[in-house]
C-alpha cells in the first residue's frame, strides 16, 4: 500500500476522506494553476500511486478562481527548450494524463474559470467533468504560435469532434459553461459551486473497485481497438468483472428485490 504523504507534493494539496475519496487540489492559484514541468511530474507521481493507495475516487479541484490555464507559458519562454526537450516534456504530460485516464480509479473534476489549452487537455482525461456557470473552455494555441502537446488531438476531438476542435484552435473560439455541456466538453453545469456538485458523483466510490477499474480503464482501451477486437476484449472483461465474488451480495439483493431500483428523478 502506497502512502500518498510520502510523495512530497508541493503544487498539489491532498486530503483523503474517510470513505476513500481523495480531494486533490491544484495549488498554483498565482499562476491560474498553469502547469509547469514540476507540476506535471507531481501529476505523474500522484496518479501512478493512487491505484495502490486505497483511493476509491478522486475529486480534482483547483485553488483560486481558475481550474487550469494550461502550459505555464512564462516558464516555457524562459526555458528556451530545444525541440527534443519539449518533445520529452510533452511525453511527460502524456504519461500523467494516461495514468489518470487509464488508472482505473474514477476522477471527477470540479471546473471553474479558465479551462484553457493544457488545462482542457487535463480536464479531457478525467472521467466526469463538472463546470460552474463561469467556466470557459478554449484552445488558444493557434493564436500563440503553438500546437497542442498533451493529448487534445485525440481526447478533446473525441469529446466534441474533429471539426469543432480545429475551429477552436484556428479561431480561438471560447465555449462557456452551458454551451460546453451541450457539445460534450463537460457532463454537468451548475449555478453554484462546481466543487460541491463534484462531491455528488463520489458515490462512485461505493462501487466495487474491480467494477470501477473496468469502467475507468477498459472503456478507454476498448475505444482504441477495432470493433472486432473490442467485442472480444469486452467479453473477457465482463467475464472477470461479472463473476467477481464481491458482487454476489449485490446480485442477491437485486434478486430479492431489496436493492435500490433504477428510477428517474
Amino acid at each position: 500500500m502506497t502512502d500518498l504523504a510520502d510523495l512530497g507534493l508541493t503544487n498539489i494539496r491532498l486530503e483523503l476522506q474517510d470513505d476513500g475519496v481523495l480531494i486533490a487540489t491544484l495549488d498554483r492559484a498565482h499562476k491560474r494553476n498553469a502547469l509547469d514541468a514540476d507540476t506535471v511530474e507531481e501529476l505523474v507521481s500522484l496518479f501512478s500511486a493512487i491505484p495502490r493507495a486505497g483511493v476509491r475516487a478522486v475529486v480534482l479541484a483547483a485553488a483560486g478562481d481558475h481550474f487550469c490555464a494550461g502550459l505555464d507559458l512564462v516558464e516555457h519562454h524562459g526555458a528556451d527548450r530545444s525541440p527534443a526537450e519539449f518533445m520529452h516534456l510533452c511525453l511527460r504530460w502524456h504519461e500523467a494524463f494516461n495514468k489518470l485516464e487509464y488508472g482505473g480509479v474514477p476522477v471527477i473534476a470540479a471546473l471553474k474559470g479558465a479551462v484553457v489549452g493544457g488545462g482542457l487537455e487535463l480536464a479531457s482525461a478525467v472521467h466526469i467533468r463538472v463546470a460552474d456557470a463561469g467556466t470557459y473552455f478554449a484552445l488558444p494555441e493557434g493564436q500563440r504560435g503553438l500546437f497542442t502537446g498533451g493529448g487534445a488531438t485525440f481526447r478533446v476531438s473525441a469529446l466534441i469532434g474533429k471539426a469543432r476542435m480545429i475551429d477552436m484552435m484556428l479561431t480561438g473560439r471560447v465555449y462557456k459553461a452551458r454551451e460546453a455541456v451541450e457539445i460534450g466538453l463537460a457532463q454537468y453545469v451548475v449555478e453554484g459551486s462546481s466543487f460541491d456538485k463534484a462531491l455528488e458523483p463520489r458515490a462512485a466510490a461505493r462501487n466495487l473497485p474491480l467494477t470501477n477499474f473496468a469502467i475507468c480503464s477498459a472503456i478507454s482501451h476498448l475505444n482504441n481497438m477495432s470493433a472486432m477486437d473490442a467485442a472480444y476484449a469486452e467479453a473477457v472483461v465482463a467475464g472477470v468483472v461479472n463473476t467477481q465474488p464481491e458482487a454476489r451480495a449485490r446480485l442477491e439483493a437485486f434478486a430479492n428485490k431489496t436493492a435500490a431500483r433504477v428510477r428517474p428523478e
